[in-house]
């Protein structure tokens, strides 16, 4: 690991299911090798499952040596894990305790196209916010945008910087690009464009999941 490494953790939000073209397969498949490329060695946090576009990212970040933390919610257990599990497992209440968990232990996030109930817009939003409210170090949020899947998305954050509803540096906290190796790179080079950065603290349990 070298030293001057922006991240060692990323939490990487993608679906259980694959999608209907190969795109999405290969870009998850791809983001972990970069995850898992010599000079970066980054640990996986996720969410757990072991089937779709979850247990592609999983299998390969832990084939490829790095350590991979999921974390599901019990309820979900039968329906996103089949055969055995990838890496460490950690077992859950709910949704609203899995995404806190998911906050609490990354450095970063990194959303992966995905299902409705996983990385729909409407999440990357909830998350894109409280990064913002809490501007702690790991405020940064990176869009994978396969084949323009988040174009729309981030057509939205720049409209709302436009017309004065979201200011610059909250915008410039989600960065995005077509593929993986991009979008680490841009990553690794972020510079935060607002001044205050609150203490680790500050990332609470209890705040993450009260607002969802």
């Amino acid at each position: 690991m070298e030293e001057n490494q922006r991240f060692k953790k990323v939490c990487v939000f993608c679906g259980s299911n694959s999608g209907h073209r190969d795109v999405f397969s290969l870009a998850a498949i791809e983001l972990g090798n970069e995850l898992t490329w010599v000079k970066r060695k980054i640990n996986l946090v996720y969410g757990g499952g072991s089937v779709g576009l979850m247990g592609l990212i999983s299998r390969r970040v832990s084939e490829g040596g790095c350590h991979v933390l999921g974390i599901i919610p019990q309820a979900l257990m039968p329906i996103e894990i089949s055969g055995e599990t990838v890496g460490e497992v950690r077992i859950v209440a709910d949704m609203h305790e899995r995404k806190a968990a998911m906050a609490q232990e990354a450095e970063a996030f990194i959303a992966l196209p995905g299902e409705f109930s996983k990385t729909s817009k409407q999440e990357v939003m909830e998350l894109w916010r409280n990064c913002w409210r809490l501007l702690h170090g790991h405020s940064l949020v990176g869009l994978l945008n396969v084949d323009g899947y988040y174009n729309n998305l981030l057509a939205l954050f720049d409209t709302g910087v436009e017309e004065g509803f979201i200011k610059p540096g909250a915008r410039n906290i989600v960065v995005s690009a077509p593929s993986a190796k991009e979008l680490l790179e841009k990553m690794e080079l972020y510079t935060p464009s607002h001044k205050h950065i609150a203490s680790h603290q500050s990332w609470k349990v209890e705040q993450l999941a009260g607002d969802s």
